[in-house]
């Protein structure tokens, strides 16, 4: 009978999931804190401020995955994703808030 031919083997391109090479856990827990305390600051009533909070903490995660690329605190997945679902949903949040305020 003939055997499968082995592959040989090849440098693993996978990505990482280790936490050996995931964001820093203090970084994650600051940004962990910072989306309870827009937690807190919605069921209080202060969604303005909740909303800019989420936001904020949004845009300065992603600029800093784009500014530190392998260096950043914050690591999901590559730079570009990143940074294109930071940015997006930072600047997404603050425009669909006004939109619903102003109408």
């Amino acid at each position: 009978m003939n055997q499968p031919a082995h592959r040989p083997r090849r440098a693993s391109r996978h990505p990482y999931v280790s936490e050996a090479h995931e964001g820093k856990p203090a970084f994650e827990w600051a940004v962990a804190g910072a989306v309870a305390v827009c937690a807190i600051l919605a069921v209080t009533g202060q969604m303005i401020w909740a909303v800019s909070l989420l936001s904020l903490t949004s845009i300065v995660t992603a600029t800093l995955r784009l500014v530190l690329k392998t260096k950043s605190p914050w690591k999901i997945r590559s730079v570009g994703f990143d940074c294109f679902f930071g940015f997006s949903f930072g600047i997404g949040l603050m425009i669909a808030y006004m939109v619903l305020i102003m109408f």
